[in-house]
C-alpha cells in the first residue's frame, strides 16, 4: 500500500515487514509509521512477500531469494509512485535483515533497522525454542500439545524445510550505505551488534524496550511510541 505525498516526494521509504507472528504483531505500528513519514512529505510504500500477509500462496513458500525480489519489486514501484529519487530501507526483526541483504541490489540509500536478525542460526534456534515453550503454556492449551502435532511450526506459523534451511545460513554482512539500528532489545544479546556497529552503523537505543519473544503478549500489538519520532529524525537529512 503507497502513502502518498501532495505532488513530488524527493525521499521515499520502503517499509520491508518481519515474518510470521512477527508480521501480524507489527503491523498497527508500520501502518501509524507510514501514516506519520506521509505527512511530513515522504512517499511511503508497505507490502507483503510472496506466501506472507495478503500476498498470494502461504508460509511454506516462504523463499529468500524471492523475498530479496520482492523487495526489489516493490522499491520499483515505490520510485515510480513518488517519483523520488532517494529510497531508504526500513526494516524490523527479520524485515530488516532481508533489506539489510537486499540493499545493493535495490539501490537503497540508507538503512534504518530495528532489532535486525543478524545471525540466523542463533533466531532459528530461538524461534525452536519459543514453539517448544508454546507447545507446553497452559495460557494457550489446556493440555501440551504433542510433539508431533506442533512439528514444522513456528509460533503457530508453518515452516518448510528449505525456509528454515536458508534462514539457518543467514550471516549478516555490512551494507555500503549508511545504516541506522534501532535497539529496543530488553537484553543485550552475545555479540552486540556486529558485525555492522564495526563498520560504521550508529545505534540508536529506543527508550521502551520490545520484548519480542514473550509468550504471554503473543497476538498483542507490539507499541513503539517513539518510533516516528526517531525515524523521522533519521531522515531530516535526506527530506
Amino acid at each position: 500500500m503507497y502513502h502518498g505525498v501532495a505532488g513530488h516526494a524527493p525521499v521515499g521509504m520502503l517499509l520491508c515487514p518481519p515474518l510470521g507472528q512477527m508480521l501480524l504483531r507489527t503491523h498497527r505500528v508500520y501502518r501509524q509509521l507510514a501514516s506519520g513519514l506521509a505527512a511530513r512529505g515522504i512517499g511511503v510504500l508497505r507490502f507483503d512477500y510472496h506466501g506472507t500477509g495478503d500476498s498470494a500462496g502461504d508460509s511454506l513458500a516462504l523463499d529468500w531469494q524471492h523475498c530479496l525480489a520482492d523487495i526489489r519489486s516493490a522499491a520499483a514501484e515505490l520510485r515510480v509512485r513518488s517519483g523520488c529519487a532517494t529510497v531508504v530501507g526500513f526494516g524490523a526483526q527479520l524485515g530488516g535483515s532481508l533489506a539489510l541483504a537486499g540493499a545493493a541490489t535495490t539501490g537503497f540509500a540508507r538503512l534504518i533497522l530495528w532489532d535486525p536478525v543478524l545471525d540466523g542460526a542463533r533466531h532459528v534456534a530461538e524461534l525452536d525454542a519459543g514453539q517448544e515453550a508454546l507447545r507446553n503454556d497452559p495460557l494457550h492449551y489446556a493440555r501440551p500439545r504433542g510433539v508431533e502435532e506442533a512439528a514444522g511450526q513456528w509460533l503457530g506459523f508453518p515452516v518448510s524445510a528449505q525456509w528454515r534451511a536458508q534462514l539457518a545460513g543467514w550471516r549478516a554482512e555490512p551494507a555500503r550505505v549508511p545504516t541506522l539500528i534501532l535497539d529496543s532489545r530488553p537484553e543485550p544479546v552475545a555479540g552486540g551488534w556486529s558485525p555492522l556497529a564495526e563498520a560504521g552503523a550508529r545505534v540508536l537505543a529506543m527508550p521502551v524496550s520490545t520484548d519480542w519473544s514473550d509468550l504471554h503478549r503473543l497476538e498483542h500489538a507490539i507499541l513503539a511510541p517513539d518510533l516516528l519520532r526517531m525515524v523521522g529524525a533519521a531522515l531530516e537529512p535526506a527530506a
